[in-house]
């Protein structure tokens, strides 16, 4: 299966939505890369951007349930570029 690197941004407007953000955030554990967060107190939301290495339906099932939290969107750019899963 190939694979493929991504960035996810994500805004967070409803802090409640984040505990469950988070548990999907580890179920997909195993594919991330690395996790950055800012919070933005003076605006009252969080950005988030999810570094990601897996094929291409598994990044887009992970933006798809961020996408559908109440008061999250999700937005991912990908890499131009493939790789078998296993290089």
């Amino acid at each position: 299966m190939e694979s493929r690197v991504a960035i996810i941004g994500i805004i967070v407007e409803n802090m409640e939505s984040t505990e469950r953000l988070n548990a999907i955030l580890h179920e997909y554990a195993p594919y991330l890369i690395g996790r950055m967060g800012i919070p933005y107190r003076e605006k009252k939301v969080s950005i988030i951007s999810i570094a990601i290495d897996a094929p291409e339906e598994v990044i887009s099932a992970l933006a798809g349930k961020i996408g559908r939290l109440d008061g999250v969107s999700a937005k991912t750019a990908y890499s131009n570029f493939c790789t078998k899963e296993s290089e």
